[in-house]
């Protein structure tokens, strides 16, 4: 016990430090969150029972087991895979590596950051632009806007803003 509250001294100290540099202001795209994070796995199956059993998160997207086509194209950005609710973020499984996970390799399916608006978004467009990084334009999923880029080593990023309520 005394060592997680050793770990969560540590942790705070540390997010309390980051908090004190902190500068809207000259920060070229300015985010306030990760949104989701998605995991690339072997067996859906089994990585489900795993989560399920360590956390037992709701379920926030999945395919209807029922499903029609057209249903089932609608969903087809989950490949077959489920998204679970964290609370404050969203943390999918995507079942469709063939290999194993090392942590010294790159790679991850990608990273999600909020953005607190459509304005950011665009805003964050126009500086992609203007660094000359590809994207995939302004997408409407539904419930927000997206674009989605890639990092010098490939990984896919991805920026999010709601809509407005």
């Amino acid at each position: 016990m005394d060592g997680q509250r050793a770990t969560r001294r540590t942790v705070g100290l540390f997010l309390a430090a980051s908090t004190a540099t902190w500068d809207d202001a000259n920060m070229p795209i300015n985010t306030s969150a990760i949104n989701h994070i998605r995991l690339t796995v072997t067996d859906i199956d089994r990585s489900r029972a795993f989560y399920d059993d360590l956390f037992g998160w709701p379920v926030a997207l999945e395919t209807p087991a029922d499903a029609d086509p057209a249903t089932r194209a609608h969903y087809a950005f989950l490949y077959g895979g489920i998204i679970y609710n964290m609370g404050h973020s969203l943390l999918g499984l995507r079942p469709v590596a063939t290999d194993t996970f090392d942590e010294n390799r790159t790679g991850l399916d990608h990273l999600s950051l909020t953005l607190a608006s459509r304005a950011d978004l665009d805003a964050a467009v126009t500086l992609l632009d203007d660094r000359g990084i590809a994207h995939g334009g302004l997408k409407d999923i539904g419930n927000g806007f997206i674009v989605e880029f890639r990092d010098p080593d490939n990984i896919a990023l991805e920026l999010f803003a709601p809509k407005a309520r």
